[in-house]
């Protein structure tokens, strides 16, 4: 693969009149380092492979040098992109329609499911010029003989690395197969795993390698703070940080569709501008949820890696990492949808102990620190809320408040009531709507094992037994909606309650499996907003949807040792695997 290298501006580039004019409406001045090296190679005719981050300028780096090979005259389908989302494709067709728009004759037609097929096959009929897609529907209208590509002059795929990572690889060869031999590719992904280095081996004559390094003024200007998940649960967390944080636009990173839903509601019922973003939404309600944000409308998205990919809203100030990406690579694109067009963002991590070390790994790819932070109390959650409600009164009594004065004197003097009264009932209704004097919840936690003193013998005997039960806690059983048909293992089932409820396995009880629910012995007394974050909590894909119950554990059955006295009651441990805990002394069988 040969290098190109190139310190060119817009003026500089063989791009047509019409292009840099629109450029030079837009106020696009200076290419960034991947349209320096992109536009020419591509004018040039060559075929382009492109490593580059998300938000580098990748769009206009193939859409300025496919506008300048079009021919206005000829009404036919001259440049096809690929992109992953739906999102993005609208995202792209726009920029390409923006740069186009004193080219006469040139058009932009968007392609995705999830939206009929008659408005975009009218427009492919028509000799749109330029057809930006995803996988599935381009050969769907391939299939139909409504896409022709036998006029195409350029190919590009973009975000590939997210194409293969949604399973779209074979798509996207089939698309390649397609495109005439003469046609110009080029193939633009934030990494280069090695299946894309082979697409672009078997469909890239000869490409020029363009790869540019992250650069760390980029990142700059994003502050990177985590907290580990400890003495609540994240829900009550992210509460407190939306609260007592300043934000524009908030972003917050969930794992699954179900998980955009669950989160949303939980905050639009704390009073939060808050609405899901996910897979489950048709299109026109997608592009809704973005609009509203974008408008104001709502302040907070609650999204998936997916979905997100690609969405552009300056005004995103903070991206909340509430559950942590798989990889590094996601975790730059996550931080990367705030600080953008110069601006100063904010990303925000809850990880849980086992996930410590991911934070080296991020920093590494970020080329930045990722700060410790601590979680706002409950007395300075009280001191934000009274500070707020101070300044509202006093804002109130700079304006005119003679309507309001005349009622205040005649009550004064109709009944028996000071002002103090009155102002003390005021208060207290604010107090119930929103309270200002609220205490920590009490975290159920086992107690520390003293070690010290303790002789060898002590110590290993310990540890063959494994951590102490509280002696003191009383049990509820509860009903748990899932069991062995679901495939679920004790320790499944700990380390969802242990992670979601912040509870120490330790108080975690008996656990007994049947073939469709399950019964969990926990502490008496759960706080609600535990039992609200358990009951939406999921194992191997199923909602637990716990519930108390009357019924009760059954009881292991004991041995009794070969040579008769005591009983011996058989023990086993548990997996630590997705709790982070050390080995339960509870029993749990099956």
């Amino acid at each position: 693969m040969s290098e190109f290298r190139s310190e060119q501006s817009f003026a500089d580039m063989a791009l047509p009149s019409a292009v840099l004019n629109q450029l030079e409406a837009l106020q696009f001045t200076q290419p960034t380092p991947i349209q320096q090296q992109a536009i020419p190679a591509l004018l040039a005719g060559a075929n382009v492979l492109g490593e580059a981050q998300t938000g580098t300028g990748k769009t206009a780096a193939f859409g300025l040098p496919a506008l300048a090979q079009v021919d206005a005259n000829l009404k036919a389908t001259q440049v096809l992109v690929v992109t992953p989302t739906r999102e993005l494709a609208i995202q792209v067709a726009e920029a390409i329609d923006s740069f186009a728009k004193q080219q006469r004759g040139v058009s932009v037609t968007t392609v995705y499911g999830g939206s009929a097929f008659g408005p975009q096959i009218k427009a492919l009929r028509s000799g749109t010029t330029v057809v930006v897609g995803t996988p599935g529907r381009l050969i769907d209208l391939l299939n139909k003989g409504v896409l022709k590509l036998d006029a195409l002059r350029m190919a590009v795929l973009d975000e590939a690395d997210e194409m293969l990572n949604m399973g779209f690889i074979e798509d996207i060869e089939t698309l390649l197969r397609s495109v005439p031999e003469q046609a110009q590719r080029a193939l633009f992904s934030a990494t280069m795993p090695t299946a894309i280095r082979k697409l672009a081996k078997t469909y890239l004559t000869d490409p020029v390698n363009i790869r540019i390094e992250p650069v760390e003024k980029a990142k700059r200007n994003i502050t990177q703070r985590a907290w580990q998940v400890q003495g609540m649960t994240k829900m009550t967390a992210l509460a407190r940080v939306l609260e007592i944080t300043t934000y524009q636009r908030a972003l917050i990173f969930v794992r699954t569709r179900q998980d955009t839903m669950d989160v949303a509601e939980q905050l639009q019922r704390k009073g939060f501008k808050a609405a899901p973003l996910s897979g489950d939404l048709n299109q026109s309600q997608r592009e809704q949820t973005v609009s509203q944000l974008r408008s104001g409308h709502i302040e907070i998205l609650v999204a998936t890696d997916v979905v997100a990919r690609g969405l552009d809203v300056p005004e995103i100030t903070h991206v909340i990492n509430y559950d942590l990406p798989g990889d590094t690579e996601s975790y730059v694109h996550r931080i990367g949808r705030t600080g953008r067009a110069g601006r100063e963002g904010e990303a925000i991590l809850f990880y849980r102990p086992r996930e410590r070390h991911l934070l080296k790994h991020y920093e590494r790819a970020t080329n930045g620190v990722i700060e410790a932070m601590t979680m706002p109390a409950a007395q300075q959650l009280n001191e934000h809320r009274q500070d707020l409600l101070l300044q509202r009164i006093q804002q109130t009594l700079a304006t005119d408040v003679s309507d309001v004065q005349g009622l205040l004197q005649s009550w004064l003097e109709k009944h028996e009531l000071s002002a103090e009264q009155i102002a003390m009932a005021l208060l207290q209704q604010e107090n119930t709507r929103q309270p200002m004097f609220m205490a920590e919840e009490k975290v159920i936690r086992a107690p520390k094992i003293e070690r010290q003193g303790q002789s060898k013998k002590g110590r290993e005997e310990r540890r063959r037994a494994g951590p102490r039960r509280g002696a003191d806690v009383d049990f509820d059983t509860y009903k748990i909606q899932v069991g062995k048909t679901h495939g679920a293992r004790p320790s499944d089932i700990v380390g969802a309650i242990a992670n979601e409820a912040s509870l120490d396995s330790r108080y975690i009880g008996q656990i007994q499996l049947f073939d469709s629910h399950s019964l969990v012995e926990l502490p008496k007394g759960m706080p609600k907003d535990v039992m609200h974050v358990l009951t939406k909590a999921r194992v191997r894909q199923q909602p637990m949807a716990i519930e108390v119950t009357d019924a009760k554990v059954a009881r292991p059955p004991r041995k009794e040792h070969r040579g008769g006295g005591a009983p011996e009651r058989k023990r086993s441990s548990r997996s630590a695997s997705g709790n982070g805990s050390k080995r339960g002394a509870a029993r749990r069988f099956s």
